[in-house]
């Protein structure tokens, strides 16, 4: 079974606010081996969107599209919707109910005939009925192709997809069942890793397919595969990983569908029972946020500082001046001394700190820009690492979160 996604809205199209709806609604169909043929997002203009219903009839098995169902003017999705399908609207009772409940009920005043017009539906559509708001789904289907109609609004879309859309396709029709394994490496750039592994990925199996998905400081691998036997290509893609750990298993830190590093890294602090400070300057507390969006970090995570101007780093932190002025703020002295200070005022078992120059400019320093010295202390003593992480800034601060993640996680296994 193959689907293409549409989200229908201006908004979208002049970057005033960014599709998520799509990625959202691709991962809940990929988990149930729908293939996704192709994402598209197209205007609020009624020409245009039944242009684009015609070029995807019976090209594909199915169509969701969200937006365009709101109570206002500019929401044409279900007008178009009848023009496509030869129909017209008509008031569907149960959604009337649902809708004076929210209305009468939860807003305390009296339904429009705006908010009664969110009850009209196609007549040959099946209703998909939204428990969490106004606007329902519509499930029509013409030639080969099912269209499926879904609210822009991101928790409405959730609860159809979850509750309506994802069990109704299990229901009724038969699917391949899609595997992907990612594998998260750290430290090694795509192409050596590449050069590293190519008799491998010569010679797999012309069903699995291999993708890299590079980004600052870490590159996944991708394996891929479909058919009906789920059982056998979890075993087929398990055996070519277990190869792979063969050939580069010094720089895989894990899976994608187990978690990211950070959370990694937060498991193995559990595990041990250890603690962890960071003092920040050019990551500019991007890993004490990674760290606390972890639910039930404080067990683990005892605090950070973002001591980004000079002056923080010797009256917060208390790096010696003296120190600064010999070696200079972004240096492997004070990177170290920045580690040693947090690890102090924190009483953690470990601290990691970052300085550097991200750039654009070099700021208080007259190192290279892209140069990031990252310092760790840990119960046996305390050490760094220069980098040089090159541009843009983002690549720079990016890398730097990364790789300190990677490190502490190596030094944390090594159980001192």
């Amino acid at each position: 079974m193959n689907a293409s996604i549409i989200t229908i809205g201006d908004e979208i199209l002049i970057g005033q606010i960014i599709d998520t709806n799509s990625s959202y609604i691709a991962k809940a169909l990929d988990k149930i081996g729908v293939s996704i043929n192709e994402m598209l997002s197209i205007s609020d203009e009624k020409q245009h969107i039944l242009n684009t219903l015609k070029q995807l009839q019976n090209k594909v098995d199915l169509v969701i599209i969200t937006g365009g169902l709101g109570p206002t003017k500019d929401d044409i999705t279900k007008k178009t919707f009848c023009k496509y399908f030869e129909d017209e609207l008509v008031e569907n009772d149960s959604v009337l109910l649902h809708v004076k409940e929210i209305i009468e009920g939860f807003y305390k005043r009296p339904i429009t005939q705006i908010n009664r017009d969110q009850a009209l539906v196609p007549s040959k559509a099946t209703v998909l009925f939204n428990k969490v708001g106004t606007a329902p789904g519509m499930w029509i289907k013409k030639e080969n192709t099912v269209y499926v109609s879904l609210p822009g609004v991101p928790y409405e879309m959730k609860y159809l997809v979850d509750e309506v859309i994802v069990p109704k396709l299990i229901s009724e029709y038969n699917r391949a069942s899609i595997v992907h394994k990612t594998i998260m490496t750290y430290g090694r750039g795509e192409s050596l890793i590449a050069e590293q592994i190519e008799d491998w990925e010569d010679n797999l199996p012309e069903h699995i397919k291999l993708a890299y998905l590079p980004s600052p400081g870490k590159v996944r691998l991708r394996l891929s595969s479909k058919g009906f036997d789920e059982k056998v290509l979890n075993e087929e893609i398990d055996f070519q990983v277990q190869k792979l750990h063969e050939i580069i298993g010094e720089i895989i830190i894990g899976t994608e569908n187990d978690q990211p590093i950070e959370n990694v890294v937060s498991d193995l602090l559990r595990k041990e029972n250890r603690t962890l400070a960071v003092a920040e300057s050019c990551t500019g507390g991007r890993i004490a946020q990674l760290l606390t969006a972890i639910p039930g970090a404080s067990v683990f995570f005892k605090g950070g500082v973002v001591c980004y101007a000079t002056e923080s780093k010797i009256n917060v932190l208390g790096v010696s001046e003296d120190l600064i002025s010999m070696h200079s703020v972004v240096s492997k002295q004070v990177a170290e001394s920045m580690a040693t200070q947090a690890k102090k005022i924190f009483k953690s078992d470990y601290a990691i700190a970052t300085t550097g120059n991200a750039g654009p400019e070099k700021g208080d320093s007259d190192v290279e820009v892209g140069t990031v010295f990252i310092a760790f202390a840990t119960p046996n003593g305390v050490f760094s690492e220069e980098f040089n992480f090159g541009q843009p800034r983002e690549k720079v601060t990016g890398r730097a979160v990364n790789k300190g993640f990677e490190i502490l996680y190596k030094e944390i296994l090594k159980k001192e």
